[in-house]
């Protein structure tokens, strides 16, 4: 692709030859001759003097450059579109519907959808338009998926899901499986039938491996522009708002409301029918056991206000000096009403 192609869709400035080859984009301190690259963290401006790179992605011009750039307002955004301009990952390798899937008769499929080998479509299926959907993958019946959609390896959608336009599930992901419902009845207990479904509205995207489970009744419902790490659990009834990020191995329990542009980072554990306020980030790790208020910012378990926790850490650390300081005034303090006593 030539570099003025480049900065025509991205929307930049090019500062230098127009005609300049580029076959795709890499890392500042690893690129070729032939390849792009960006710079926003100052940090790696070290890398400017000996980069190999055919051009750089820039929002500040740097008096002195060499090397051809594009003027951009933001350069890691911008290298966020170029690379999507280089991505082929998205694009399968099959074509229309294979006859080596299993359709129901009763599905109904739209234009220029790919339906790879070994896929299984049950009965009332609806597939929108430029879906595709890879090898291994199981719908159950009476499934809705919306236009766009991208389908990757085994996965599984469970009857009476819907899945909205746009949307990306990686390999492996369960979407719609039992939600973890049991009555104990004397010294056993009984399934509760999870009679709900799973909603995903448009452009979220969902992880490897992870599993979202469908309602008890109603829906388990992820809103628009949600993204959703690998190995991540999601149980009945959960509702997440849109534009939040989840990050790995975070485990939500059944009935918690988590809000809009919220950050759960990884490992992040949120106990059952609770509620975490819109604009909340919650730190690594950290346990949640009662209700976020909107834009909190918390860290720990159980999660404490971020600052908080650390200074709590800190005092921690220094836990052992502590002690010894405080078996040393004992030992005064003893020494001390002895002598007393002897007087």
């Amino acid at each position: 692709m030539k570099l003025k192609e480049i900065a025509e869709k991205i929307g930049g400035k090019l500062v230098g030859p127009s005609d300049l080859e580029i076959i795709g984009p890499a890392k500042i301190d690893e690129a070729g001759p032939d390849e792009i690259t960006f710079l926003s963290n100052q940090k790696y401006k070290k890398f400017l003097q000996e980069t190999k790179a055919a051009a750089i992605l820039l929002d500040k011009e740097i008096e002195g450059l060499e090397i051809p750039y594009i003027l951009v307002d933001n350069a890691y955004v911008a290298f966020v579109f170029t690379l999507n301009l280089f991505n082929t990952q998205q694009e399968s390798e099959f074509s229309g519907v294979s006859e080596k899937a299993i359709v129901n008769d009763s599905a109904h499929i739209g234009k220029n959808v790919t339906i790879a080998p070994n896929v299984y479509i049950g009965a009332n299926v609806q597939i929108g338009d430029n879906t595709v959907i890879h090898p291994g993958t199981v719908i159950y019946r009476d499934v809705k998926i919306g236009n766009d959609c991208l389908l990757y390896s085994n996965i599984s959608i469970r009857d009476n899901c819907v899945i909205g336009n746009r949307v990306i599930l990686q390999n492996g992901c369960v979407i719609g499986s039992d939600g973890f419902g049991f009555a104990p009845v004397g010294d056993k207990y009984q399934k509760i039938p999870q009679l709900g479904n799973v909603v995903i509205e448009d452009d979220v995207e969902i992880g490897a491996n992870t599993t979202i489970d469908r309602a008890t009744l109603g829906s388990t419902l992820i809103e628009k522009g949600t993204k959703i790490d690998n190995l991540v659990q999601l149980a009945h009834n959960v509702t997440i708002g849109e534009n939040t990020v989840i990050v790995s191995q975070v485990g939500i329990a059944g009935s918690s409301k988590v809000g809009k542009h919220v950050t759960l980072s990884g490992q992040v554990g949120v106990a059952g029918h609770l509620k975490i306020g819109d604009n909340a980030v919650i730190a690594a790790q950290s346990g949640i056991s009662k209700d976020v208020p909107e834009g909190s910012i918390l860290f720990g378990s159980p999660a404490l206000p971020i600052m908080q926790q650390k200074r709590i850490d800190v005092s921690l650390r220094h836990l052992p000096d502590m002690n010894k300081k405080l078996h040393a005034l004992e030992n005064e303090i003893i020494e001390l009403k002895e002598n007393l006593n002897k007087e």
